[in-house]
């Protein structure tokens, strides 16, 4: 069954990971992709979803640049006539710093593009939703937004309030048929997740303990939680933060 037969959905970072891998999985549930991110790689994301028989295009975002998100939401409306959901992904990971530590500079970079990328989205993609009569917004959050995970002050900082412009977008849209929700994963084996071992081997046992089901969660577990949240299967969820994280937050 095709989840998102003949819609149109918007996907940020996606040029690898979890972006990558949602965007793979939304055109393989029928949608048309725009794929949208700083880095050029996201042609490469275009070529595997035509290689497998989707539709994509790729544009390069942005997302801290109001601007440049502005044309990723008109790229959709001209390439595709609409925009049914959209996936706020791109983020960065920031320093691994004590917060007395933290530069000033690199946090408002984490903010600039974690946070205010976000805002952009949903604020620009509520306007083209609300003209053609609803849609889903999906933004990454973390369990870092959910709980303080020690020198990750500014990215924890940043998906807290993620998580709570999403309940503000739930509540004060839910009568135009937009919803709005946000996936909160745990430690995912991506690209992100390799350089902060690479730059921090403590961090590695650290990573691989800290949920209790065992190992790393691959993108797929992820792209599939966004697919229910960006779909109808969720058709009477909106305003909360689901945490896929392993049984991390239960504990």
């Amino acid at each position: 069954m095709q989840l998102l037969e003949d819609e149109v959905a918007v996907i940020t970072g996606a040029a690898s990971g979890i972006g990558r891998t949602t965007a793979e999985t939304f055109a393989s549930h029928g949608a048309s992709v725009v794929v949208a991110d700083v880095d050029d790689g996201g042609t490469d994301t275009v070529e595997r979803i035509e290689k497998n028989g989707g539709e994509a295009t790729f544009v390069q975002t942005d997302v801290s640049d109001p601007e440049d998100v502005q044309a990723m939401i008109e790229t959709a409306l001209e390439e595709y006539g609409g925009i049914d959901v959209l996936y706020n992904n791109a983020a960065i990971e920031g320093p691994v710093s004590r917060l007395h530590e933290y530069d000033d500079e690199a946090f408002e970079q984490v903010i600039d593009v974690n946070l205010k990328g976000v805002w952009y989205g949903i604020k620009y993609g509520i306007e083209a939703m609300r003209a053609d009569g609803g849609g889903r917004i999906v933004s990454a959050c973390s369990i870092g937004g959910e709980v303080a995970v020690p020198q990750y002050s500014g990215y924890g900082a940043a998906k807290a309030a993620v998580s709570n412009l999403t309940k503000h977008a739930a509540i004060e849209y839910a009568d135009e048929g937009i919803r709005a929700n946000a996936v909160a994963p745990g430690i995912v084996h991506t690209e992100m997740i390799e350089r902060v071992m690479a730059e921090n081997p403590a961090m590695e046992t650290q990573f691989r303990e800290t949920e209790p089901m065992p190992g790393l969660a691959d993108p797929e577990e992820i792209a599939t939680a966004v697919l229910f949240l960006g779909s109808d299967l969720s058709s009477r969820v909106t305003g909360v933060t689901l945490p896929v994280e392993g049984g991390y937050l239960a504990q």
